[in-house]
């Protein structure tokens, strides 16, 4: 047998070895890491899973810096944070637009502080075929569920790399690695956050930064009325209030990855 087979042998042994591993993990019980006093930023914190994680955060003592662009419903949610005891700041933000990311990000380090946990929640979708979907509309999922992503990281990130702390969770959706019909453009967004998400989880990987933890979120359809119409099949729309705790509760143990229902972990398996 010659070397380079020889390296072959070994890499599958360690592939498999790695998946038996995670299999184990899957069954065992998680420590979970304290969040209390952490600067944890939502977007799209607003409305549905948005507003619920954040007052989850808040029952675990963190502070909340919450970003939407409907001032009324962030708003709405940083008095709820407060009559439960919490504190949280809310801000106004068009996510789509890097310039204003940018300014407002650099606002909350002056007001707030260094934002330790960022979630990027906020999304939208068309819910059209996509010949029948208008450009803005396609245009507009884009910059919400995948480009917004890119900007908050690159604002927020090289703080978490030079105090070695911080934890990225990314918002996806079983749609960013099945594709589904009349979803196209929310699909392909989709698709693109995720692969943002795993590229940039190997890149820290490689640069042996230990200390900022990434937590990739892809549930099934969830019941937030975005989805309104969808015909789910076998699997129903997920409750958003489960969905929320199982997020925090992903974070608070360093998990990598989180699907809801687990039945949705095979889905990649089966497609590739």
């Amino acid at each position: 047998m010659g070397f380079e087979h020889v390296k072959a042998l070994l890499g599958m042994i360690v592939v498999w070895a790695l998946i038996f591993w995670s299999w184990i993990k899957f069954f065992l019980p998680a420590n979970k890491k304290s969040l209390d006093g952490e600067i944890v930023l939502v977007t799209g914190a607003g409305s549905g899973i948005g507003r619920l994680m954040s007052i989850n955060f808040a029952k675990q003592r963190s502070r909340l810096v919450l970003w939407d662009i409907n001032k009324e419903g962030n708003d709405e949610t940083a008095e709820q944070i407060k009559q439960l005891g919490g504190k949280a700041h809310s801000y106004v933000v068009d996510v789509t637009k890097k310039e204003d990311v940018y300014r407002v990000a650099k606002q909350v380090t002056q007001e707030v502080g260094d934002v330790t946990i960022l979630v990027n929640n906020a999304g939208v979708v068309a819910g059209k075929k996509l010949l029948d979907c208008p450009d803005e509309l396609i245009e507009r999922s884009m910059n919400v569920n995948a480009m917004a992503v890119f900007w908050t990281i690159k604002a927020f990130l090289p703080t978490m790399i030079d105090n070695n702390h911080g934890h990225l969770v990314t918002i996806g959706s079983i749609a960013g690695s099945c594709g589904c019909p009349g979803l196209v453009e929310y699909c392909a967004s989709k698709f693109a956050a995720v692969g943002l998400h795993e590229s940039l989880m190997l890149e820290m990987d490689i640069q042996k930064v230990t200390g900022v933890h990434t937590t990739l979120v892809q549930p099934y359809f969830i019941d937030t009325g975005m989805f309104d119409g969808v015909k789910t099949g076998l699997i129903p729309m997920l409750d958003q209030v489960y969905v929320a705790d199982k997020v925090v509760q992903a974070v608070q143990t360093n998990q990598e990855v989180l699907c809801i229902p687990k039945a949705v972990y095979l889905l990649p398996y089966f497609k590739t």
